[in-house]
């Protein structure tokens, strides 16, 4: 039997801030580019494959508080290197995610007379959509710890794109967190590192590795500091 989703347990990550409270609408594209190889001797148009690309496009409401949607897209459409992840199925970890590093493109506000104040954004990844794995849903923590393993049933060759998401940080320390793999579900290794977060701050990150990813996969989080939270999460897709 088919397993569906409800569109509203979706959820977008955009850099440090959780968007799903303000956005009604997400569609995630990708695309490729065909090069037509047809020569005199076919009888049929033939092609070959070509460079991929993505895009992810955002519509809902508008919210000009410090933090909330306009404050946030606004102030994103002029920098590069942006973290975005939609999670379809909700944050939840185990679930798919669509992972991308880019750009927003355009941001619109519509004010029709007879209803309510609207929003519409459009990304344009930097190297195309990733299809991957939750490793956590917005965990909150406030010690040092990993979350549940996540397994794929084999390893893979080609690396892994991973996005980090800090919606919220109340720690007075800086925290590391890290995606680590495993052959075997117990013995673990670093494969990505993020950044250091420092103290108080919110930020998203993506990060490319290359080679062998290992069977399971997990994030660990390690607290500096003696007090305070971190609200996270990690998506990561093989290559």
């Amino acid at each position: 039997m088919p397993t569906f989703r409800h569109g509203k347990k979706t959820a977008v990550l955009l850099n440090g801030t959780d968007m799903s409270p303000f956005l009604n609408d997400a569609t995630t594209t990708q695309e490729i580019e065909t090069a037509e190889t047809t020569t005199f001797s076919d009888q049929d148009k033939t092609y070959i494959v070509g460079l991929a690309d993505g895009t992810i496009s955002t519509s809902g409401l508008f919210d000009s508080t410090a933090g909330a949607s306009d404050d946030v897209l606004n102030g994103t459409i002029a920098t590069d290197d942006n973290t975005f992840t939609v999670l379809p199925e909700g944050a939840t970890a185990g679930t798919r995610s669509v992972l991308a590093n880019g750009q927003l493109t355009s941001y619109e506000i519509s004010s029709p007379v007879g209803d309510v104040v609207s929003i519409s954004a459009e990304v344009q990844a930097d190297g195309g959509l990733h299809h991957g794995i939750a490793l956590n849903g917005l965990q909150v923590i406030s010690a040092s710890g990993v979350s549940a393993s996540v397994d794929n049933t084999t390893a893979t060759s080609n690396g892994a794109f991973a996005n980090l998401h800090v919606t919220a940080n109340t720690r007075d320390g800086a925290t590391t967190i890290k995606v680590q793999d495993s052959a075997d579900g117990s013995t673990w290794a670093d494969l990505i590192t993020f950044t250091n977060v420092s103290a108080s701050t919110t930020v998203g990150e993506s990060i490319t590795s290359t080679g062998t990813v290992n069977r399971y996969l997990r994030a660990e989080h390690t607290l500096a500091g003696a007090s305070g939270s971190v609200t996270y999460h990690v998506s990561v897709a093989r290559r």
